[in-house]
């Protein structure tokens, strides 16, 4: 190690010549946690769309007649739709 090299260290490489490191923040751990929340997210809707049992379009289209249908029922009935057609349109 020469003079020049030393004349060129921070605070962190003196650190950790010593075996210690800055005290981290609150903040700092709080982003290096929400980064690792997000790429969970990101892995988890890309593993929901390979697994997915039908296509986008079907699979909206059922929950748009699903949801009409319910709507339908809750006004017929006075009161709000129970879920009555829930096994509809599932095949056993």
């Amino acid at each position: 190690m020469k003079l020049q090299d030393i004349k060129n260290m921070d605070k962190d490489d003196y650190l950790g010549i010593l075996g210690l490191e800055t005290k981290h923040s609150f903040a700092n751990q709080l982003l290096g946690t929400l980064g690792t929340f997000g790429i969970g997210l990101l892995v988890g809707a890309g593993v929901a769309l390979i697994l997915a049992p039908k296509a986008g379009s079907e699979l909206r289209h059922d929950l748009r007649a699903k949801l009409h249908r319910d709507g339908k029922d809750a006004d017929a009935n006075g009161t709000e739709a129970t879920g009555a057609g829930e096994a509809a349109g599932r095949p056993a």
